[in-house]
């Protein structure tokens, strides 16, 4: 069953994160905001990958001196889809 889930992150450009869950898979990722090459690839990326291990990878990565970024903040709004602790 695909469930979908909307995130509004903080700290960041972008004001939204948009993406389904199918199976511990992500499916249409959308960022609402932010820098449009970057998450365009991001999403093309990560679709059809498994969440939890995409959230490992992004967990930590900074934009500049903002102390998180858009590929932090998915990975916070994935943690919380998957019932897990950020």
């Amino acid at each position: 069953m695909t469930q979908h889930y909307e995130f509004h992150p903080n700290g960041v450009c972008s004001k939204l994160i948009m993406f389904d869950l199918e199976d511990g898979k992500i499916h249409n990722l959308h960022f609402l905001g932010g820098c449009p090459g970057n998450l365009q690839a991001i999403s093309r990326l990560v679709e059809g990958a498994e969440a939890k291990r995409i959230a490992q990878l992004l967990k930590g990565n900074k934009c500049a001196s903002r102390g998180t970024s858009c590929a932090d903040q998915l990975a916070i709004a994935l943690d919380g889809a998957l019932g897990r602790a950020s």
